[in-house]
């Protein structure tokens, strides 16, 4: 993709049109694991984590987990206690796909595993309902096992 795409890309990412949205999203989620082109967006993607709009904020958090391993400026240090305030987002499935994104953060950089762990420890699951509360919390249960290895 070249850097023309990758902006028009990243613009689609606030589509009010979900499926374009969706598609933009997938796109650099793509070009993300297939080297660091998308990683010059990194601030773009922290901003998005703010959005109110939770389709926003869940691609925001999904590009920077699948970017941290391309973090040579240590962005990530920046940004990660406002990514883990979304451990337990408003939203069930936001929340959902926010911890499972950390297991490709956890992989690029194991010295955020100590604050992570704090955070996934701490984390209220009883805002949720019934239904999506176990889900979360064998999430949760995932990561933390995942960074023991």
């Amino acid at each position: 993709m070249d850097a023309k795409e990758l902006e028009e890309n990243v613009r689609g990412l606030y589509s009010p049109d979900t499926k374009a949205a969706y598609a933009s999203f997938l796109r650099l989620k793509a070009e993300s694991e297939a080297g660091n082109a998308v990683y010059r967006f990194w601030d773009d993607f922290a901003g998005m984590i703010e959005s109110e709009n939770s389709y926003v904020r869940t691609r925001g958090l999904l590009l920077i987990a699948a970017n941290a391993a391309w973090d040579t400026e240590h962005k990530m240090d920046g940004v990660l206690a406002r990514y883990l305030e979304h451990v337990c987002d408003e939203k069930p499935i936001t929340a959902r796909q926010c911890i499972q994104a950390l297991k490709s953060i956890v992989s690029a950089r194991r010295d955020l595993v100590p604050e992570i762990r704090e955070a996934l420890k701490n984390a209220d699951t009883g805002r949720y309902n019934a239904n999506m509360r176990p889900l979360i919390e064998r999430d949760i249960a995932g990561v933390l096992k995942m960074m023991e290895g």
